[in-house]
């Protein structure tokens, strides 16, 4: 396999000039315009350039996007009004943008896949109302819940998973309830493609208790896709995360997670299987070091526990090899060290991470292979700058596969 490196770090000078990841930068402050009333505008632009370069599938492909999101909520009396446009510009178009027929193709593209097409959409439009006991939200919204491992916004991809629904959520001392009913998933996949939206009935229920040390949540998550059949599904789970301090600053890290999924509504096959997740890490001194094991189940081989409304490029290796689960399932065993170095000159905010994974099924207990992934953020004045690569090391799954990734954003 040839390297990406070079290639990528050509790309570097055009990415250092342009705008950033809103991760790392500070939106502006509302303005107030009239008593109680305030303009809050959304400016949040990012410049991507992504490398893949994988063995044996297509050709190698270079996409470089800007994708600008630009809109504003208004505030007034516990009221508010917000909508928000997006667009993504493909700059450098090589490569598989999924949307089939696309760029004078018969069918896909033949490049590797990099999964922000061109698009102009409607992101978010939504009217809500707070008080001191919780909000209601209605319209179109970025919803994200918990680690966002079940349901979340995709917010790694140029365009942003939302959701037409309606969501409230309340709060009672340590205990938080949020519960949605959406009608609409409003995919990554840019307002051409086939796929733009999965319409259906889905409800999403989830309640915490934040007892500061430790914070217990359960939830329950009823997708009834309209046609995409296979992923209607009923899951119900909890999860415990927090946080132990140690001697002096140290601090012990967890996880424990687990649910149950089934088949629901107008899911063509009958199944029911397990997920599972556990963390242990330790925190000293801006160093963080953490050990997991992830399960996706299997029933047998005839189907496997799935996340469709997750952000799940966060999970099971930045080479998204696993974003649908194989039906044999997935065990995944991984390691992470970070670093926070603080500011380095004009550097600000210098953070590292290195992932290590190793892949197997729970049926059948096949290798599936390896991934390493890295990556380094920082800021210069109000911009913020992202280096990541992964790379996924096949055996009897997928593809040899590497990614790289330069991008540089900014959000007001």
């Amino acid at each position: 396999m040839k390297t990406v490196l070079s290639l990528g770090f050509l790309a570097a000078g055009a990415a250092s000039v342009a705008l950033a990841s809103p991760a790392l930068a500070k939106a502006g402050d509302p303005v107030t315009v009239a008593d109680g009333v305030t303009i809050d505008p959304i400016i949040d632009a990012n410049l991507r350039y992504e490398r893949v370069d994988q063995d044996d599938l297509g050709l190698d492909a270079d996409a470089l996007t800007l994708r600008l999101r630009a809109g504003a909520e208004v505030k007034a009396h516990g009221f508010s009004v917000l909508g928000e446009a997006e667009g993504t510009l493909a700059i450098v178009d090589h490569y598989n943008d999924t949307i089939a027929g696309n760029h004078g193709y018969t069918g896909a593209e033949p490049y590797s896949t990099v999964a922000d097409p061109q698009n102009v959409e409607i992101n978010r439009l939504q009217i809500a109302y707070g008080g001191k006991a919780g909000s209601i939200t209605l319209g179109r919204q970025r919803i994200i819940l918990d680690n966002a491992r079940f349901v979340g916004n995709v917010g790694w991809r140029q365009n942003e998973q939302t959701f037409d629904a309606v969501r409230a959520q309340g709060k009672l001392g340590p205990v938080a309830l949020d519960a949605t009913y959406s009608i609409s998933q409003r995919s990554i996949f840019g307002a051409d493609s086939p796929n733009k939206y999965w319409d259906g009935n889905f409800v999403l229920l989830n309640g915490a208790v934040d007892l500061k040390t430790v914070k217990l949540t359960g939830f329950a998550y009823l997708l009834d896709y309209d046609t995409r059949l296979a992923m209607s599904s009923q899951t119900y789970g909890a999860l415990a995360s927090g946080a132990l301090p140690l001697a002096g600053k140290t601090k012990l890290t967890f996880l424990l997670s687990y649910a149950r999924q089934s088949d629901y509504a107008g899911n063509p096959t009958a199944y029911a299987t397990d997920y599972v997740n556990g963390e242990l890490g330790v925190a000293v001194a801006g160093w963080g070091l953490k050990g997991g094991y992830e399960l996706l189940g299997s029933d047998k081989g005839v189907a496997a526990f799935q996340t469709p409304m997750a952000t799940a490029h966060a999970f099971n290796g930045w080479a998204d090899l696993f974003l649908t689960t194989p039906n044999a399932g997935l065990q995944d065993y991984y390691g992470t060290v970070s670093k926070d170095l603080g500011n380095l000159g004009a550097l600000k905010g210098v953070k590292a991470m290195a992932v290590y994974h190793t892949f197997k099924s729970e049926y059948g207990s096949t290798d599936y292979g390896s991934e390493w992934d890295a990556q380094v953020g920082f800021g210069v004045s109000r911009y913020a700058f992202l280096i990541k690569y992964a790379n996924y090391n096949a055996k009897n799954y997928g593809t040899d596969t590497q990614k790289l990734w330069l991008q540089v954003g900014v959000k007001f």
